[in-house]
């Protein structure tokens, strides 16, 4: 299946050495998915009745949202890449997607929002791990 980052990745006209692509294509998908899906968590947050029980959510999400955004930018440019970067970029993403998916899945029996955004976060935290993992 052809997806905008897998095309992107493909045009790219220099060589992107050994990284795998498919880690990567993955990874840059997992996290755009998982800044909206927190972006969107945060403002059901702000619509619930009951929104100053979810501060510390919506403040987790915002954090998550904001770290998976600035890992996809940062895993899209390949021009004097610096694997110490990638992988400091990696392991902060996965630690944000960590602590939002057990964040929101403490409210994830009351708010079906806080239980899709911690599906999406732990999807991320894994493909930021596995590409780490093959970067070595």
């Amino acid at each position: 299946m052809s997806s905008t980052v897998k095309d992107m990745l493909a045009t790219y006209p220099a060589d992107l050495g050994d990284v795998d692509r498919e880690k990567l294509t993955r990874c840059i998908e997992e996290c755009i998915a998982c800044a909206q899906a927190c972006t969107a968590c945060a403002d059901a947050c702000l619509s619930e009745g009951m929104v100053g029980d979810l501060t510390k959510c919506i403040r987790t999400d915002m954090d998550c949202a904001d770290i998976c955004n600035a890992t996809a930018s940062v895993l899209s440019r390949h021009t004097g890449y610096d694997a110490n970067i990638t992988r400091a970029i990696l392991t902060a993403c996965a630690t944000a997607c960590r602590a939002c998916a057990d964040e929101c899945s403490s409210h994830a029996d009351m708010h079906e929002h806080c239980r899709l955004c911690a599906e999406a976060c732990r999807s991320c935290e894994q493909a930021c791990n596995e590409l780490l993992q093959a970067l070595g």
